[in-house]
């Protein structure tokens, strides 16, 4: 076995994860202001983008599991942030709806993306390259999920 690669400098998976918490930890300062954590902010972006939509759809779009998302979602409604609503048509089916509150924090969150990514740009690193990793990002997440799907 070769040693090499166990050494964690060697694994790709490492820096994505170190990246992500220190992301997430850049982001604490404007999430703070709103109330909110980075879980909490990324609900909200999905509601802000599609109001009304169920559960189970928003666990989708974040990849979290239903019993990560329900505490999350309950805490928000109880934060006045949003509500949740049995569908009519099939009552194990919860939409949930933005209150105004959780409406006008959009307006308070607009500038955040922009400040995080004046944050990551450096002489070193451009718009570009933040870009193009974006993308590949993206892609991967596309083929691990299939991947994953493929063997359920």
């Amino acid at each position: 076995m070769d040693d090499e690669q166990l050494k964690l400098n060697n694994q790709i998976c490492f820096p994505i994860y170190s990246v992500s918490r220190l992301i997430t930890k850049a982001y604490k300062p404007f999430l703070e202001k709103m109330g909110l954590t980075y879980p909490q902010y990324l609900v909200l972006l999905v509601l802000w983008e599609n109001d009304n939509i169920s559960m189970s759809k928003i666990g989708e779009k974040l990849l979290l599991n239903t019993n990560t998302l329900s505490p999350l979602v309950k805490r928000m409604e109880k934060m006045e942030l949003l509500q949740r609503k049995r569908s009519d048509k099939d009552e194990r089916s919860v939409f949930i709806q933005l209150t105004p509150k959780g409406k006008e924090l959009k307006n308070t969150a607009v500038p955040i993306p922009e400040k995080l990514l004046n944050t990551l740009m450096t002489e070193d690193v451009t718009l570009t390259e933040i870009m193009l990793l974006k993308d590949t990002l993206n892609k991967w997440s596309d083929i691990l999920s299939e991947k994953q799907n493929d063997e359920q």
